[in-house]
Formats: C-alpha cells, structure tokens, sequence
C-alpha cells in the first residue's frame, strides 16, 4: 500500500524541516504575536548586528548582513520557535582573535577568512547533528561554561575601551595586555568621545531599569547619532561609522582550500561548541514556558550548521543564538519562526533605504551597546551560588575563568572542555561507597555515616557500591574493600556486597572481582552478593563468578543476606554444643 511509504517519507522530512510541521497549522491569531515580537527583536538586532560586526574586526555593515539569511534559514531547520539567532558578542570575539592571527582586522583578507570559518562551523554542526553527536556537549560541565562566559564578558568589555575612550590600544584577547596597554594610553583618551560612550552605557541601563521592553539600544544609536550631526562632533574627532554600503549583501563564494581549513579549523570547532551550549540553552529555557513543541539537541545542530552554511555565501560570518534578542522575541508573543522572519525583513529594509542615516552614528554608542550587552554574561549568582552548596565546582568554575582571562578565550575554552573531562574522570574513578548497618526496629540498611542510629551486625561488613565498576575505578575498588577488612580486623568472618548500586561490570571489573574473592578467601572470610541487578547478574555469569560465589550465597537483599548467616550462625553453634548422640538428628543450616 502506498499511504505506508508516503506517511514515512513526510515524518522523515517534517523531522529535518520543522517548519512543514507547524506552518499548516498556522493560524490568523498567531500573526499579531510574530509581527510584534518580529519588529521588536529587528529594532534591537539593527544596531547590535553593526556593534557585534565592528566588535569582530569587520565594518559594521557584516553584523546587518549576519542578520539577515541566517534567521529565515533557522525559521525553516530549528526546532525552537523563539530562538532569536543573529550575530552575538562572544562568537564576535572570538572571530577577531582568531582570525587576527592569520590577517589584519578590516582588511578584506581579515573578511574572507571570517566568512570561511562560518563555512567550516557550519559544516562540523551539520555533521555532528547528522550523525547524532549532540550528546557530546554534555561533556562540557556547567561550571566550566560559566567561568569561561564570565570571563569572557570581562575580554568584550574591556577589548571596547579602544572605542570608548579613542585611545590606541594594541589589538589582545588577554585581559592582562589589555589592562597594561590602556594604562599606558591613558592620557591620550578623547573626552568627547568618552562622555558619549559613557552616557550611552548610562541610557541604556537607566530605560532598561524604566522599563525591559523598550528598545534602548536603538533609541542611544539615535540620540547619538542627532548628537554628533547637531554638533558636528566628528569634526572634533569623535570617530563615526561613516558611509555604509546601501542594499542587500551579494553572493559571494568564500576561500576555501585545504591549507585555510586546517588553519581555521580550531577556531571553528571552538565557535561550534560555543554556539551550540549557548543556543541549546536559550532554547531549553524557553522550551519550559511552552507546551507545543519540543527542541531537539541534534536538529538544532544541524540547524544552528545551515545557517551558518548559507549565510557564508551571503557575506556572513558566524552567528548563533542570542540569549538577549530571543528572551524579548518571548516575551513580546513569538509565537513561531514567522517573528524572525519579520526580523530579518526589517534588517533588509534597512539595509535597502536606510542606511545614509548611519554616517554620523559614533563608534562609542556602538561599543556602549556590546558593553551593555556582555554585562549579563557575568555570572556571580553562579558563583555564590556555587560558594554555598559545591566548592570543588566553584574551583572548577574559578579556574577556568582565570585560564580564559590569562589565556585567552579559544585557549580557554579548550582548557575548560580538558577540565571537564579531568573531573569526570576522577569523580568516576573514586565513587561513592557506603558501610551499611541495621537501622533499629526496622529490615533495612543504611550508611553509617548518615544515620548514626545504624549498626553494623557483629562479625559482618556490609559496603555498598554506587557505580559501574569498570577499569577507571576497578583499583579504588579493590584498595577500598581491603582496606575495610584490614580495618575490621581478625573478628570479620562475612562480607557482603550490596551492589544494588551497580549497574554494569566491564572486562576490568570481572578481574578485580576475581581478585577480592580470592583476597577475602585467603583470610577465611566469606563473601555474600546482595541486590544485583539483572544485567550485572548476566555479567558475573557469563564469566563464571556465580559459580564461585556459590547459589546459597546470593541474595535479593542485605537483610535477607544477614539473616541467612546469623540463622547458620545459631546453627552452627548449637550444632557444636549438641551431644554426640543427637547430632546427627540436628537440622541442617537453612539454605
């Protein structure tokens, strides 16, 4: 029957363009919310995409060209329906020290490299959500991503003094470097130009406290703007945006060649990773406020890859979600992918009739709005919340910040992911172990050390083990175990394991397995095996350790193991006391 293959076909495809699966719904009522949301978001993008553009070394006008594409393309392959993607400050830095190593910021060199990164991320993303590989970045731990944004926010906003202040500072992503260069400038800052960017900070973070939804950055670029051409400002030598090139961006191929991509490929791995973390959570915080959809991690991939694909050949460098524009595309009644659109198509317009009116715009309100935007990257609450409930992760989070501060922020993002993976490695390999005893009046058993009313049974050690037990934590196993029962003493006669806890045992672990055995064998201990699972069980099996611990030495619980052997126990005694004569009517240990 054809329906079968046709039905199977248009979920494959709706699947891989999300936008099939709510555009035929799309209702009338619908249209008010994306319209607002849409022309909300545009009045912010217009001139946040010329800040971020002249934050990553390029004119100003890359930034609108960056908002234009990208956004109808993630409209038709994303699976958020608020996510706002565009140009944003931290991948915007992050195309300034890195490409900078390889071409003068501003040059067209400098332009066609940016552009060709935006490729290479492209593709990684496209790839790595095709062959379902989003669960990658869960590798990268919380704490990490913090102290490398917060510090980063630092690199932006100090990397803008150079606008701020009209002083020539030497071109650095090293907070140190940049302190030192602006001290040593100092005395040569422009006070036109810094009483300009200064009050643009001021505005914007006064309207912002006024009221969230108004548009600040637009208004500053506004008043700026009348304020240089009323008083002619630029002929005093604050620096302006001067003549913006009119309509729409052109298609262009971008470099590429074997040689460029191994340059540029570190680079773009590291915007992949970022872009992805920083979008993927927007879009989960947003997808909790919505019922009717859901994101998916590997489609947002491949998404987040298309838009940076096509907007490549469109004169864009690299864009992702903007954490800022998509919490106002919420909060104004996006509805659907639709307010992007109505996004992008104001950018365009703009960019079609209105760009003679950015000749007299300052750089300093430019460099006012990244500072204004990058204040929210900080994340203090992180760390004081940190402070009071997990200090080895507050560690995590510092140490991190200072290598991306010290180091530089693609250094640090590669120090952050190592740093990652070094303290999963190590929780992995010393997991949590538990010595059980009896709570009173009760069956059950608990840690010692948590309830200080439980009570080892006499003669028995209990220890419960909370992890998979494969090669990374074998040894910590088998040094643990010992050193319990050396602790324990010559009274030990039972060890039970409680492996409830354990859900699998590799190659490594059947070994050490073997090895505590034949340990507790030497010193005339036995041992019990309590509360394993059915998949450890097929493990212990098909390796012939069930074997060796015996049938009537595995139980489905720790009490039903205690009980057991204090009932052979009581056995045995009164079997030993029992007069010759009676012995052999004696009953049998229960089994």
């Amino acid at each position: 029957m054809p329906a079968g293959p046709n039905k199977t076909s248009g979920s494959i495809l709706r699947q891989f363009i999300p936008i099939l699966e709510w555009l035929p719904h799309y209702r009338k009522a619908l249209l008010r919310g994306d319209v607002l949301a849409g022309l909300t978001v545009g009045v912010m993008l217009i001139p946040q995409g010329m800040a971020y553009g002249l934050l990553a070394g390029l004119d100003p006008i890359h930034g609108l060209y960056a908002s234009i594409l990208p956004l109808f393309l993630y409209a038709f392959f994303g699976t958020s329906r608020q996510l706002s993607v565009g140009p944003v400050a931290l991948v915007s830095l992050l195309i300034l020290a890195g490409v900078g190593q390889f071409a003068e910021p501003g040059t067209t060199l400098f332009f066609q490299l940016a552009v060709t990164t935006a490729l290479i991320a492209g593709l990684i993303q496209v790839l790595l959500g095709s062959f379902r590989l989003g669960f990658l970045i869960n590798f990268l731990s919380h704490p990490v991503i913090a102290g490398f944004t917060s510090a980063a926010a630092f690199i932006i906003g100090m990397s803008q003094l150079k606008n701020l202040l009209r002083i020539n500072i030497g071109r650095s992503n090293y907070i140190h470097e940049i302190v030192a260069d602006t001290a040593q400038h100092i005395t040569e800052m422009h006070w036109p130009t810094l009483v300009i960017g200064v009050g643009g900070i001021a505005f914007m973070l006064i309207l912002k406290r006024i009221k969230k939804s108004l548009p600040g950055a637009l208004l500053a670029v506004i008043l700026g703007t009348v304020i240089v051409f009323w008083w002619r400002l630029d002929l005093q030598g604050v620096e302006t945006v001067g003549q913006v090139p009119k309509g729409l961006p052109a298609f262009q191929l971008p470099m590429f060649s074997g040689k460029i991509v191994l340059e540029l490929l570190p680079l773009a791995l590291t915007i992949c990773l970022i872009s992805f973390i920083e979008s993927l959570a927007i879009a989960k915080t947003i997808e909790a406020r919505h019922k009717n959809y859901r994101v998916i991690p590997n489609q947002e991939l491949i998404a987040l890859g298309i838009t940076k694909i096509g907007g490549a050949f469109f004169q864009s460098y690299p864009t992702t979600g903007s954490f800022t524009r998509s919490a106002v595309n919420d909060d104004s009644g996006a509805n659907t992918g639709v307010s992007s659109m109505i996004s992008a198509v104001l950018v365009a317009l703009t960019l079609l009739f209105l760009t003679p009116l950015f000749y007299y715009l300052p750089k300093a309100i430019l460099a006012s709005i990244i500072v204004v935007a990058v204040i929210n990257l900080v994340d203090y609450k992180e760390a004081i919340h940190l402070w009071k409930t997990d200090r080895r992760d507050l560690l995590t989070m510092l140490v991190t910040f200072v290598a991306t501060l010290t180091m530089g922020i693609q250094n640090g993002v590669f120090a952050g992911i190592i740093l990652s993976l070094a303290i999963m490695v190590y929780r992995n390999s010393r997991p949590h172990i538990a010595l059980l005893g009896k709570l009173p009046g009760s069956p059950h058993y608990r840690n010692i050390d948590r309830f200080n009313e439980a009570q080892p049974p006499e003669e028995v050690l209990i220890m419960r083990f909370d992890a998979q037990l494969y090669f990374g934590n074998a040894t910590y196993f088998r040094e643990t175990i010992e050193e319990m029962v050396e602790k324990a003493g010559a009274k030990l006669r039972l060890f039970i394991l409680d492996a409830s806890g354990t859900h699998d045992i590799d190659s490594s672990g059947v070994h050490v397995f073997h090895e505590v055995m034949d340990y507790l064998q030497q010193r005339g201990i036995a041992f019990y095996l309590a509360g394993a699972i059915g998949p450890v069980r097929d493990i212990l099996f098909k390796n012939g350790l069930m074997d060796i611990i015996g049938e009537r030495h595995q139980f489905l619980s720790v009490a039903d193991a205690v009980e057991y052997f204090q009932k052979k126990a009581e056995a045995e005694t009164m079997t030993s006391w029992t007069p010759k004569a009676l012995q052999t009517n004696a009953k049998k240990p229960p089994e």
